[in-house]
């Protein structure tokens, strides 16, 4: 790859925060399947606009139809479609956007490995928190039916290990708080950072 050589840009990232009066960063949900983690990002990305922020909602299902549909389940392909989430989020940062990544991320070394690849206060773990019983009971795609039929092998949550983070930025019980609670909670956690605000 040594004739591959970065290409530097004269409109800068600090230029991008500038005219868009805000930081850029990546909120990076991370739970079980059904645990809320869309319907989360998809409530706080409204709000957000709503506010005149200039967002980008990257959800790990629709990111499966197109750049990473090449992938399955398997250990070494949730790997690589982290790997390419974190990319194109890093994309949208330096494009001076708020992003929102929505992915089951099981693994605290692939979400460390996401976390490494943005500088101080671009990259912020949200840990939708929700037990596997209420997951197992919401089931929205069916999905957890169709795991313990054995009809789905590899299933986080039932044959397949969910690491909880250790140290996540935000934790959010979306099995007690509704999804207004929950947004509002984002908010104020960015607003006490000041990242909804940029100056020179």
């Amino acid at each position: 790859m040594s004739q591959v050589v970065w290409q530097p840009t004269q409109v800068t990232k600090k230029d991008r925060r500038i005219q868009n009066q805000h930081s850029s960063f990546v909120l990076w949900l991370t739970g079980l399947s059904g645990a809320g983690k869309s319907t989360v990002a998809s409530a706080l990305e409204l709000e957000l606009h709503r506010r005149g922020l200039r967002t980008y909602l990257l959800d790990g299902d629709n990111l499966r139809h197109g750049i990473n549909a090449d992938l399955g389940f398997a250990q070494k392909d949730r790997s690589e479609n982290i790997r390419r989430v974190s990319e194109i989020a890093k994309l949208f940062v330096d494009a001076g956007m708020i992003v929102i990544a929505g992915l089951i991320s099981p693994t605290r070394e692939d979400r460390d490995k996401a976390r490494a690849r943005f500088e101080q206060n671009e990259f912020f773990e949200v840990f939708i928190d929700c037990p596997v019983e209420v997951c197992k009971e919401r089931d929205p795609k069916g999905l957890y039916k169709k795991a313990l039929a054995g009809e789905i092998r590899n299933f986080t949550g039932i044959d397949a290990e969910y690491e909880v983070p250790l140290h996540p930025d935000l934790t959010l019980h979306t099995n007690k708080q509704s999804v207004e609670e929950s947004v509002r909670q984002i908010i104020q956690f960015l607003e006490d950072k000041g990242l909804l605000t940029f100056s020179a």
